[in-house]
């Protein structure tokens, strides 16, 4: 019975290999067949590698921020009447943007200008005495006593109505901060508060900010900061523009480096017309030397862990060419390459996960135009 159960295994075991063994032949054969057939490349399926001007300055991170913005406060406690103007809306110098209730403001401001009246009749009264016990004296008629306190409340009635003057301007002031105006033509960028709001002093109101101001504010490594200096020349790229690359110029370095990330801020001023809303992400380099090197588009490159290709056709065949990276250019997104491929050969320029190593290419002929 045991030899029986061993030759039925052996017989078995014999089946499952002759079976298994079709399947890797015809896994080769169509690995084979796939590197023998060829690939039909159409002129757009393919790239040339070109040798350009590499920046090789510093880079900024950073975003678009106005020159000119204001975050507006409440400068006096009380409660927000009304808010005349949302979120984007276009403002001009002086425009009301929120009111708040000044009634106890405006009570206080009568109390005082009550109070400034009464201060100057009494002014008047006390230098009409002086001037009358002064004539007297000169008559002998009264004493010097009596000259030097009548001199002495009417300085007194001079001070106080100095005082309630300035509690009238004070309160005049009080009632002007109860309308938040506009300080500049520009956009209100981000609205704070409702009606029926409790504004206390210092809470912020609403932001406005002018979108013709716009500058590059980034952020520069503090291995790196020496290599700055005011006036160089700075491309950028800003996320979601419609154009490619901006251009700007190193306009501010900050003296120390921020406390958590020491790093340091750099303000670049702008040329052209960038985006006019605040808060875009943009990365940049400045351009302190330069180097004509071959450059590649991420779409050109395929990644394998940490390695980097490049199907490059030469001789009528697809290579698969190890490439060295190194920096990323910020104006125009490439990467150069040190090594694998020279400026002048020629790329697929998206390839795909399909591609074999040999694989003979064939041409396409280019479209004629109409």
């Amino acid at each position: 019975m045991s030899r029986f159960v061993a030759f039925i295994a052996v017989a078995l075991l014999g089946a499952t290999l002759s079976a298994c063994s079709p399947n890797k032949n015809d896994a080769a054969e169509a690995a084979k067949k796939a590197a023998s057939q060829p690939l039909l490349l159409a002129p757009e399926d393919v790239a040339r590698v070109d040798s350009a001007l590499h920046a090789g300055g510093p880079v900024l991170t950073g975003s678009l921020q106005p020159e000119r913005r204001a975050d507006l406060r409440a400068e006096v406690s009380t409660t927000v009447l009304q808010v005349l103007r949302d979120n984007g809306d276009v403002v001009r110098k002086g425009d009301l943007l929120v009111r708040m209730d000044d009634t106890s403001i405006r009570d206080s401001l009568s109390s005082a200008e009550e109070a400034a009246r009464a201060a100057e009749r009494s002014l008047d009264q006390s230098e009409r005495q002086f001037k009358r016990l002064t004539t007297l004296q000169g008559q002998g008629m009264s004493s010097t006593q009596s000259v030097e306190d009548a001199e002495a409340r009417r300085n007194q009635a001079q001070s106080d109505l100095a005082a309630a003057r300035a509690r009238v301007v004070a309160a005049r002031q009080q009632l002007q901060r109860t309308e938040v105006r506009a300080p500049f033509d520009g956009v209100v960028s981000d609205r704070k508060v409702s009606a029926g709001d409790t504004a206390q002093i210092g809470k912020e109101l609403l932001k406005v900010i002018d979108p013709a101001s716009m500058r590059f504010e980034g952020l520069v490594s503090v291995e790196r900061v020496a290599e700055l200096k005011a006036g160089q020349l700075v491309h950028f790229r800003v996320a979601g523009a419609n154009r490619a690359a901006f251009v700007g110029h190193v306009q501010h370095i900050a003296p120390s480096a921020d406390d958590v990330t020491r790093q340091v801020s750099v303000r670049v001023s702008v040329e052209g017309d960038v985006p006019r809303v605040a808060g875009l992400y943009a990365e940049g380099q400045v351009v302190s030397s330069g180097e004509a090197v071959a450059m590649l588009p991420e779409a050109s490159l395929t990644r394998e862990g940490d390695h980097v290709y490049a199907w490059r056709v030469a001789a009528g065949k697809l290579h698969k060419v190890a490439v060295t990276l190194g920096d990323r250019d910020a104006r125009n997104g490439l990467w150069v390459v040190r090594a694998g491929v020279a400026a002048g050969d020629e790329v697929l320029r998206a390839p795909n996960t399909g591609l074999v190593d040999g694989q003979p290419v064939e041409r396409a002929a280019a479209k004629a135009q109409k």
